[in-house]
């Protein structure tokens, strides 16, 4: 099939919504969803109250039989729940996550999934982190359910991915290993995933997407499409100008005078063996502008994948509030990103929106007390005794401590999970009624938004960016 030319990008935590997803999907175009952390999305728009209905229309096309019904007792609050008042703790996963919280993985996955592709032939992929490893599994399973017909994933090697896929469209189960730090005998831990159980009272038969692969280095994509458990189908080529996580630069660390990673000429991925290798590829990373396609398939590529531009147009789900003052910036010419080195516990270099109110100042970063509720983004680490334990650079530091990771790890890092829930208004709100505050990620064309605008307008529509990148 051709694949479509270009790509939404699979951004933050539900900022590329199904809502945005379906609309480019709809223009022929690629709608990505994110797919970090959808078990917490669908429980907390259940606690809101569902307004439109949505989610309880989502959950009862899942042919899960009762599921649909389990969630919504136990999450859904007729007319939201009070503001003040904080939302439903959820276990952290791990790698025996409870057989609930695997539930609502599964079926977050389809929620997003399903409404993304309801009432229209198109196409829709979803974004996964091969750093957030604990839910991937059912996560896939759960957006196969749902028939999505793309898995993009980057911020790491997932060369276990493609192997993932052709195995649960045939029914098999599946095994992801675990990184563990401090384990030097090999001996990694792993997750087991069997989809025959869930399959067993469900008619419909899974199809194996497509896999598209983020890759900042011809490399890595070489290695990916030689190594992998499976058929890679393309890659996504990420500069280091892109949003959310970046590769690091090669070499030691050095950085420029504001602070940021320095990059240089060893990290400009080449475009020349990566279009040798023979699959498809589409470029990312300030190619969300008019012109860049072309200049983009005069380079070989099928296309180009843009984040940003998407983010801060009227169906992204960053909250309108946080939007629309970016925007602002962005006329002014005042909006910026900083790259920051140590801000996600990843230790992958984030870029972060510049925005009073933010995690993104000094003040409000040390004003906010170190809480690890949510643990997505928990390492594994083998403690003295042999078995798993888990800890986050962002949690308490004495907790930190306590587990054998260093000061160092801590300095400076922020809690990626709460603020990225915060931005598109579903952040915790804490017992004392102190709010989660966001943090915002785009790439460095955040500063050129405004272009989007039409004449006298003050926001922008998904189709008006489709519009511009094709013309």
């Amino acid at each position: 099939m051709a694949h479509p030319r270009i790509i939404q990008g699979g951004m933050g935590v539900a900022v590329s919504g199904w809502a945005l997803a379906r609309t480019v999907s709809k223009q022929g175009q690629l709608g990505v969803i994110s797919g970090t952390a959808l078990a917490h999305i669908l429980a907390r728009r259940l606690q809101l109250g569902d307004s439109d209905g949505k989610m309880r229309h989502a959950l009862s096309h899942l042919p899960l039989p009762g599921l649909g019904e389990r969630i919504i007792s136990t999450y859904f609050v007729p007319g939201g729940k009070k503001p003040d008042a904080p939302f439903k703790g959820i276990a952290m996963p791990s790698i025996t996550s409870s057989h609930s919280l695997i539930e609502l993985t599964i079926a977050g996955n389809f929620v997003e999934t399903f409404l993304a592709k309801e009432g229209h032939d198109g196409v829709v992929g979803i974004n996964l982190l091969e750093k957030i490893q604990f839910p991937t599994l059912a996560s896939i399973f759960g957006a196969m359910l749902a028939g999505i017909d793309y898995v993009l994933m980057g911020a790491g090697i997932p060369r276990a991915i493609p192997g993932v896929l052709d195995r649960f469209a045939k029914g098999e189960a599946a095994e992801l290993k675990i990184d563990t730090i401090g384990d030097s005998t090999g001996e990694a831990n792993s997750i087991h995933f069997d989809p025959s159980p869930f399959l067993a009272g469900c008619s419909r038969s899974l199809k194996r997407p497509f896999f598209l692969a983020i890759v900042a280095s011809a490399t890595l994509a070489l290695t990916l499409a030689r190594k992998s458990t499976g058929k890679v189908d393309g890659f996504i080529v990420e500069m280091e100008t892109a949003g959310g996580h970046n590769a690091p630069p090669r070499g030691p660390l050095q950085l420029t005078p504001e602070g940021e990673p320095l990059y240089g000429p060893r990290d400009i991925p080449d475009i020349e063996k990566i279009h040798a290798i023979g699959l498809p590829f589409w470029l990312a990373g300030s190619y969300g502008a008019p012109g860049k396609l072309a200049e983009a398939m005069k380079l070989g590529a099928a296309g180009i994948q843009a984040g940003t531009a998407f983010a801060f147009c009227e169906e992204s789900g960053i909250d309108p509030v946080l939007r629309q003052r970016v925007i602002q910036l962005s006329l002014e010419g005042k909006a910026r990103v900083f790259t920051d080195p140590v801000a996600s516990p990843t230790g992958f270099p984030f870029k972060v929106v510049q925005l009073d109110g933010s995690l993104s100042t000094v003040e409000e970063y040390g004003a906010r007390p170190r809480i690890c509720d949510m643990g997505y983004l928990r390492h594994v680490y083998k403690k003295e005794d042999g078995s798993p334990g888990y800890r986050c650079p962002s949690e308490p530091i004495d907790d930190y401590l306590k587990k054998g990771g260093t000061l160092e790890e801590t300095v400076g890092r922020k809690c990626i999970c709460n603020g990225l829930m915060a931005t598109v208004g579903l952040g915790q709100k804490r017992t004392d009624g102190t709010p989660e505050l966001p943090i915002l990620t785009a790439g460095n064309e955040v500063a050129n938004v405004a272009r989007f605008l039409k004449p006298g307008t003050v926001t922008y529509t998904a189709a008006d960016v489709i519009d511009a990148l094709l013309a």
